[in-house]
């Protein structure tokens, strides 16, 4: 009997992760209901606190918990990136749980490195920079919305984001070859190296070019100052 029970125990120390796939649903039911019910309904169609997730799909869940988005403290506030309130294992039962309610956007499959570099700039350039900022710095995206800058985000939270349209941000229809190219030249932009100089936060070329005239500007007017004021002294001073 004792033997039983251990095994009984050991088998319950199971990670989520190697649970079937409705055994996994249930334990995604139960955390939804602790964590997520309040706001967004027993069944997903949301309440005055929180929007519809019934057919938000694997992707929208998972990026929101992976990326620490949600669970949301104040329903006021914009979302905003921090460290994820559950483990993968709990993160991986609710994106099953939530994906099982409807028919929204499974998790996609990403290989960066197939994505073509010129594509991707001018993708990036056409449907990202204007919120996100050509250095993807980030940016106003209006209403009162920013748009966060991207460096800290992995190839799958671009990708994630991308197709489900999280906040402000619009949803785009890209092609896998398309959505492959964005990722890839995202990941450009996080790793190249500012040859010229101090990069002044990334924050783009008109705003650092008049941060640079300013910069001269004042560097002259301090040597005109320095100059004129060694004209007016006396001989007398000078020696």
């Amino acid at each position: 009997m004792l033997g039983l029970r251990v095994a009984f125990v050991g088998a319950a120390l199971f990670t989520l992760g190697a649970l079937p796939a409705s055994a996994q649903e249930a334990e995604g039911e139960r955390l939804y209901v602790e964590s997520c019910a309040s706001c967004h309904g027993d069944d997903g169609t949301g309440t005055e606190y929180g929007p519809p997730i019934d057919d938000a799909g694997e992707a929208a869940a998972d990026f929101q918990l992976r990326t620490g988005r949600m669970p949301l403290a104040d329903v006021d506030e914009q979302t905003m990136r921090k460290p994820p309130a559950f483990t993968p294992e709990e993160i991986e039962a609710l994106v099953a749980y939530v994906g099982s309610l409807g028919s929204g956007p499974p998790i996609p499959e990403l290989d960066p490195a197939a994505g073509d570099l010129v594509e991707g700039q001018e993708l990036f350039v056409n449907n990202c920079a204007a919120c996100h900022g050509a250095t993807a710095n980030g940016g106003a995206a209006g209403v009162g919305a920013l748009a966060p800058g991207l460096y800290q985000a992995l190839p799958l939270d671009i990708a994630e984001a991308t197709i489900t349209g999280p906040g402000e941000m619009p949803v785009f229809d890209f092609e896998e070859q398309e959505l492959n190219a964005i990722v890839r030249y995202i990941g450009y932009l996080q790793e190249q190296d500012d040859p010229g100089g101090a990069d002044i936060g990334g924050i783009g070329p008109v705003p650092e070019g008049f941060v640079g005239w300013a910069v001269g500007m004042l560097s002259l007017g301090l040597i005109c100052y320095l100059i004129g004021s060694k004209a007016k002294t006396t001989p007398e001073q000078r020696s």
